[in-house]
């Protein structure tokens, strides 16, 4: 059964054949990964758990940067290939709405990037007297920066905006949590007319389908449309012995209903094993962030937080994720329905 991603042609994309023996999952790695290392620029060690965009003639990035002091920020990134990448050695500066400046962030990570009716949105997790929440904001050339009102209040992460609006509303994913490590996560949806008041929340699905997504899960990358629903990428994470270990899957979501879950992997498709996934700042660590895909070809390629300290790539094709999605689905309890 084919599958047909919706959306631009993008020929000049990363990619690379597999290489090797398969592992019997559908994703697999670049082997020149990482493809950001240890303090890429003057002020910054790590850059990691970032996203990515085509844009003009290459590509830009809005990349979580942590300092040397550690504070994470955001820092703008440009690049030829979105292999190759230049960075901003300073964070992005904010205005409000009316243009006066607005640089009251303390902690700003993990964002997610979508182009949408002409404006370039930029969602993350930021410090909201004191507590995480997600930030909103957009730019139009990268140059300015136009901070929105945040969706939520505390506490909550990982919101992801989708690509369109769905049913006349924008829509946004995104995981509530605590002031600490979160011991615990779901993925929730919620709507909003305007960008500004939000609401109408649906649970998407729960964590403790099995081992590798039992403690908490949380969306990865904005959704990408495909003629048989929204694929999205998420992470899950268990709690060992020796702490976290974050894995990610993927799951189908309905096209006009995308709080009920058509498909979603039993199995991991990338899980820590290689040394810079393994070993770092947090060890034992993928995080998915972003995706660059090719309608024409169905190949996607996804960018992934490795280890808290670097930036990695793997790739995939759409038929080949979606035979695997068929052959390894297991739904959670609610994953088809939309509950309220």
């Amino acid at each position: 059964m084919s599958i047909k991603i919706i959306g631009k042609d993008l020929p000049n994309m990363p990619w690379e054949e597999r290489k090797g023996p398969s592992d019997g999952l559908p994703v697999w790695r670049y082997s020149a990964n990482p493809i950001i290392g240890w303090n890429p620029t003057p002020s910054t060690a790590r850059i990691f758990n970032s996203a990515v965009l085509p844009y003009k003639d290459g590509f830009v990035g809005v990349f979580r940067a942590d300092s040397k002091h550690i504070n994470p920020s955001l820092h703008v990134g440009y690049s030829k290939d979105a292999i190759h990448w230049e960075f901003e050695d300073t964070p992005i500066s904010w205005v409000d709405e009316d243009g006066n400046p607005y640089n009251h962030e303390i902690h700003s990570y993990d964002p997610r990037l979508i182009e949408l009716e002409g404006k370039y949105y930029i969602i993350w997790c930021v410090d909201f007297a004191g507590c995480p929440t997600i930030g909103l904001g957009y730019t139009e050339d990268f140059k300015k920066f136009v901070r929105l009102e945040n969706p939520f209040i505390p506490f909550n992460r990982n919101g992801v905006l989708f690509p369109r609006k769905v049913n006349d509303k924008y829509l946004m994913l995104s995981r509530p949590s605590d002031s600490g490590h979160t011991p615990f996560g779901d993925i929730f949806l919620t709507e909003s007319p305007d960008l500004k008041y939000w609401g109408k929340h649906r649970l998407v699905m729960k964590s403790g389908l099995n081992w590798w997504q039992e403690t908490k899960i949380g969306a990865g990358p904005a959704p990408i449309e495909t003629d048989k629903g929204w694929l999205m990428f998420y992470h899950g994470v268990i709690t060992n012995c020796n702490g976290y270990v974050y894995s990610f899957g993927a799951a189908l979501l309905d096209k006009d209903e995308p709080s009920k879950v058509l498909l979603r992997t039993e199995d991991y498709i990338l899980t820590p094993q290689e040394n810079y996934e393994t070993n770092g700042f947090v060890p034992n660590v993928c995080f998915p962030c972003a995706t660059l895909c090719d309608a024409k070809t169905g190949r996607i390629a996804i960018y992934y937080g490795a280890a808290d300290t670097y930036t990695a790539i793997a790739f995939t094709t759409i038929d080949e994720l979606y035979e695997f999605m068929l052959t390894h689905n297991k739904l959670g309890k609610g994953d088809s329905e939309a509950v309220k």
